[in-house]
């Protein structure tokens, strides 16, 4: 049975993939037709938007249709696939506010249009153009996400009950991603601040939130989907808290070739994790003192980058963090037995869970 799940997964993204080109070739019409100069814009969202992507949130967002006992239609997968762009908006502004170069192998938004001021010799700064044109882009992405939804085709009663989450959701995610920026500042690191900000930042609006979107589409009326909401919660949010944990460990540890970023990235970054916050912790003080040392330097070599990815193993976090990870998807499954979701949605839930928790990239 997990193949024809893997085989539901694998078409249902490609129709996402299809919506999203569907609407874009819209987009790009409607741009050109104001100015050519915005065709860039265009070619740099087309690219960003349609090549690659897990797509989890949209899949999550299927995942909660069908928890409900609704039959997805064309119209039902644009909705969902709107949650593309949506997370287009947080990538592009979350790698301007990190300064990385690169996303999934290539330039990064900023990064990808200040070389578009240089090599088309542009006059003023080319940082300052490529940062400002970042910061534009996710703003068009967060408003396409509104117009792809709102023109989708689901019912209105559907369509209201969806906008209420909806707007939780992007209030939960720009809550996380100030406290992300804010805990840059702080003078101690936190493994239950971090594991705060993995919920808001990346948890809620990657599973939980989208689960819920998908449930209220296929069964929009309060009195009748309150238990159903409360279980895929119960499903969706410590499953959420393993998956950025998860990203947390591919941050440091993952495989370039997969991943897309550069090994241990996210130690140049000086991401304050909940990775981090374990390890120093239980480093004794020389140790927390070179891994503090190296923690945001732009600059470290990869020799030193293996090196500190050694002290971490030493440390144990790895395999904490491992354990927590294993903990929380545990209590995930066993929320999929809830009667109010529905039996025929189980094991997609499942596959999609594991999924999450257990890739590569």
């Amino acid at each position: 049975m997990g193949n024809e799940v893997k085989t539901t997964i694998e078409e249902v993204r490609s129709e996402i993939r299809s919506e999203l080109a569907d609407y874009l070739a819209q987009q790009r019409s409607y741009l050109t037709s104001i100015a050519s100069e915005l065709l860039p814009v265009c070619e740099a969202m087309d690219e960003f938007l349609l090549d690659g992507g897990k797509r989890l949130r949209p899949l999550f967002a299927y995942a909660g249709l069908l928890a409900s006992g609704a039959t997805p239609n064309r119209a039902i997968i644009r909705a969902i696939s709107s949650l593309e762009l949506l997370q287009a908006c947080a990538l592009i502004h979350d790698d301007l506010m990190d300064k990385s170069d690169t996303r999934r192998g290539k330039p990064a938004i900023h990064r990808h249009f200040e070389n578009l001021h240089q090599s088309t010799s542009m006059n003023g700064h080319a940082t300052q153009f490529g940062e400002a044109a970042a910061v534009l882009l996710g703003d068009l992405a967060l408003v396409w996400s509104d117009q792809m939804l709102n023109t989708s085709g689901i019912s209105i009663e559907s369509l209201m009950a969806t906008h209420k989450i909806h707007d939780e959701m992007r209030i939960e995610l720009m809550a996380g991603q100030y406290l992300d920026v804010r805990e840059a500042g702080e003078n101690s690191y936190s493994a239950v601040r971090s594991l705060r900000i993995a919920r808001y930042k990346s948890g809620k609006y990657t599973i939980e939130r989208p689960l819920h979107i998908g449930a209220v589409i296929g069964q929009p009326a309060e009195s009748e989907n309150k238990s159903l909401l409360s279980a895929l919660s119960r499903y969706g949010l410590p499953l959420g808290e393993a998956f950025q944990l998860r990203d947390d460990l591919l941050g440091i540890f993952g495989d370039t070739a997969v991943t897309g970023k550069p090994a241990g990235d996210d130690l140049r970054e000086g991401k304050r994790t909940v990775l981090i916050a374990m390890t120093l912790s239980a480093l004794d003080e020389a140790e927390k003192t070179e891994l503090l040392n190296y923690l945001g330097k732009p600059n470290i070599s990869p020799e030193k980058i293996e090196e500190l990815r050694a002290l971490i193993i030493r440390s144990g976090a790895v395999q904490e963090v491992e354990n927590l990870i294993e903990k929380l998807t545990q209590q995930s499954l066993a929320a999929i037995e809830d009667p109010s979701i529905h039996p025929s949605s189980r094991e997609f839930l499942t596959y999609i869970a594991l999924s999450a928790v257990k890739r590569s990239a």
